[in-house]
């Protein structure tokens, strides 16, 4: 089976008498580390990563929606020749839509960030060729910009939510929003966002380190090509607190019994 941004997270054994060990070695994992994971954790039979099945009340969550931008995702943007298509054929966007109408209507907090570069450059480092290469293009990354804005299919969203800019690949870097979050008791980020492999990846590790509990929601993020998608949620469900469907999400969010 061909592994696509819809089919690359699902794709594992779904029998819950199967070991994580199995999955752990095909994903690349030492034999010792796969070995000490233990049983898979599932609920109903249907296995979810490495991530746990407690719920999660909607107050103490908050999902990260990442570079939702018309630079980053639609044909016009800077990225456009490498994103747009395969943004557009794995349909994220609607999913990734719905994930955070959803959210929202649970009483969880969906905090957009952009990727923006204001005038004098902000906290922009040019330590790494993406850096450089945005920097020198910096005027369509201007916060004002119609490119730097959020695509319009998530625009009342971000207006119903919360909006954080920076000059940095983490959502949490350079930028205030890790301290809001605390501010208001979250403590558990489920991430959406384009590109796994940059925005998406960087921020899921970073949040970590930082002490949140952070699930990446593998049908609402994507990137240029499915191989390099499906090697970053395969990292990341070991990196992180797990990988979950929007599916798997959304019934975790319900009040503490």
């Amino acid at each position: 089976m061909r592994l696509t941004p819809q089919t690359a997270h699902s794709h594992r054994p779904r029998r819950g008498s199967l070991l994580v060990t199995a999955w752990g070695l095909a994903a690349g994992w030492p034999a010792d580390v796969a070995a000490r994971l233990g049983p898979v954790p599932t609920t109903g039979g249907k296995i979810i990563g490495m991530a746990t099945i407690e719920p999660i009340e909607p107050r103490r969550a908050a999902v990260l929606a990442l570079h939702w931008q018309v630079n980053v995702v639609k044909p016009e943007g800077f990225f456009g020749n490498m994103l747009a298509e395969p943004v557009a054929r794995s349909g994220v966007v609607d999913r990734a839509t719905r994930f955070h109408q959803a959210a929202q209507d649970a009483g969880v907090l969906v905090a957009f960030t952009r990727f923006t570069i204001p005038e004098g450059e902000g906290l922009l480092v040019r330590n790494t060729p993406f850096m450089r290469t945005v920097g020198d293009a910096q005027e369509a990354f201007r916060p004002d910009a119609r490119a730097a804005g959020i695509i319009p299919e998530m625009a009342a969203l971000a207006q119903a939510g919360l909006v954080v800019d920076n000059q940095k690949l983490s959502g949490l870097a350079g930028n205030d929003l890790a301290d809001q979050l605390r501010e208001r008791g979250i403590d558990t980020v489920f991430i959406t966002g384009v590109a796994t492999n940059l925005t998406v990846e960087q921020t899921a590790r970073h949040a970590t380190d930082l002490g949140f509990t952070v699930h990446v929601v593998s049908d609402c993020v994507t990137t240029f090509r499915d191989e390099v998608h499906a090697a970053s949620l395969a990292n990341l469900d070991l990196a992180t607190a797990g990988c979950v469907t929007a599916e798997e999400a959304l019934a975790r969010l319900r009040p503490a019994d």
